[in-house]
């Protein structure tokens, strides 16, 4: 039988904090279990070194430019290691939808480094790990904020403030988290430069705006301390308000957003940079997520998951609605 090592991640959200993030206020990330990426490496015979992925399966010599960051972190590794000849099949399967801003190429990453490392039996500590990934992250990101690595190798929410090293939240919160996607790519770079006219036009607006988001996302943090859950959910809301108003969202968020609030969400809001991408909201009890996702679903979302967001067991319960 050929050696064989697997490595897994999942995606992540911005809870809450986009945008503001960037003018030094907080944001919030939650990891997302149920949406996972799997990357599994097989021996193969000679040195041929073999990709397969939803975009490319060959050589990887021969893989388009959007495998340029996991083959540049290959790269790297292989050298590292003295195993530039080694002959394998790296495969890639992914539950992330790209260009969505639930971290996907980070998620490919982390799930790659510890497939690797396994197959090599090299031990891999965490702190190598976020480094490694580091290596990806630039040649797809230019200038990385180290936000997605950290949440796609997490198992608690992370608090994030630029240029600080990300923490890991205290969580006690139950319920269920209904993630749902427009089918439009987020335009993240575009929805930043709207801001930032925006607080050239309209500074002191502008600023009222970014300081409550992160007066929220500081309350958010206080609720997911305290299993507040309907104070969350209110929490995301308001914040939905300030990300409307700094003109990040659009009409099909919009209208998802209503939807799942009709069917008994406590509170929802886009997620990442906006103009597009994806939606969240908060819901109390198992049969709620089932039924805001469905109706999520019909009002013409692409693809919709459900996060238990207590515990192992809760998890457990719902692998069957995650997807």
């Amino acid at each position: 039988m050929p050696i064989s090592a697997t490595g897994t991640s999942h995606a992540k959200i911005i809870l809450i904090g986009e945008h503001s993030v960037v003018y030094h206020q907080p944001a919030i990330a939650l990891p997302l279990p149920a949406v996972k990426t799997t990357v599994t490496i097989t021996e193969r015979s000679g040195n041929q070194q073999w990709l397969i992925s939803r975009y490319f399966s060959g050589n990887r010599s021969d893989a388009p430019i959007q495998l340029n960051g996991i083959n540049h972190l290959l790269d790297v590794l292989l050298a590292r290691f003295n195993q530039q000849q080694a002959g394998f099949t790296l495969e890639i399967r992914s539950q992330l939808p790209a260009e969505r801003g639930m971290g996907s190429s980070a998620a490919t990453a982390v799930a790659t480094i510890r497939a690797l490392y396994a197959y090599l039996k090299v031990p891999l500590t965490h702190e190598q790990l976020l480094s490694d990934a580091d290596i990806s992250e630039h040649i797809i990101h230019g200038n990385p904020s180290g936000l997605d690595v950290a949440t796609a190798s997490a198992s608690a929410p992370v608090w994030f403030v630029t240029g600080e090293t990300p923490k890991s939240l205290p969580f006690h919160l139950g319920g269920y988290m209904v993630i749902a996607d427009s089918g439009i790519y987020g335009q993240t770079g575009s929805a930043v430069a709207s801001v930032g006219k925006i607080l050239k036009r309209h500074p002191r607006r502008a600023k009222k705006l970014i300081a409550e988001l992160g007066r929220l996302t500081k309350d958010a943090k206080d609720a997911l301390g305290h299993n507040a859950i309907q104070k969350l959910g209110t929490i995301l809301d308001a914040a939905q308000v300030q990300l409307k108003a700094l003109g990040v969202s659009h009409p099909t968020l919009d209208k998802l957003i209503q939807i799942a609030k009709t069917n008994g969400a406590l509170g929802a809001k886009l997620t990442g940079g906006g103009m597009g991408g994806c939606m969240i909201c908060l819901v109390e009890d198992i049969h709620v997520a089932q039924r805001v996702k469905q109706a999520l679903s019909d009002a013409g979302a692409t693809a919709t998951w459900v996060q238990p967001l207590l515990s192992e067991e809760l998890a457990d319960e719902t692998d069957n609605v995650t997807r």
